[in-house]
């Protein structure tokens, strides 16, 4: 066998059905479109998702939420997590510059300390914001409070 030599199998290559192509074909006249209508004329196409007249389906379901865009979202920092991290790395000031570096936050997130936990050691925190317990939590143990 060589490559001159090779044919498809039998019955498995079909010649292409030949539309509008005179009344020998079969397919003459209207071509398979049917007699008038706007789906017999060329350059006919409907618009995307149109449902004949019907509502379309995304009319027909509700519509949901809502996305303020004035929102601003804060990364949460508890008590207790500082103090994870300032004996982690043995150091007394914490910033958002700090946490950013250490991979804790990306450097667009903004910062706000909660007052969840225990503070046992002196700390002085700047973030952009704190909760009123977290405030009182960190003055009592001597440290400081600072808002961005």
């Amino acid at each position: 066998m060589e490559l001159h030599n090779l044919k498809p199998a039998a019955n498995s290559v079909k010649s292409q059905k030949r539309i509008a192509r005179g009344p020998g074909s079969g397919h003459g006249g209207t071509a398979t479109r049917g007699h008038k209508g706007a789906k017999s004329r060329a350059g006919y196409h409907t618009k995307r998702n149109y449902e004949g007249g019907q509502t379309p389906l995304q009319m027909r379901l509700p519509k949901r939420g809502f996305k303020n865009p004035f929102r601003v979202e804060y990364e949460p920092f508890n008590i207790e997590r500082l103090v994870k991290i300032a004996e982690k790395y043995s150091i007394s000031v914490i910033t958002p510059e700090f946490l950013i570096e250490n991979g804790y936050i990306r450097k667009y997130e903004l910062v706000k300390i909660l007052a969840d936990g225990e503070l046992t050691i002196k700390l002085d925190v700047s973030a952009h914001k704190f909760s009123k317990n977290a405030v009182t939590a960190i003055e009592q143990a001597g440290g400081t409070v600072t808002k961005m």
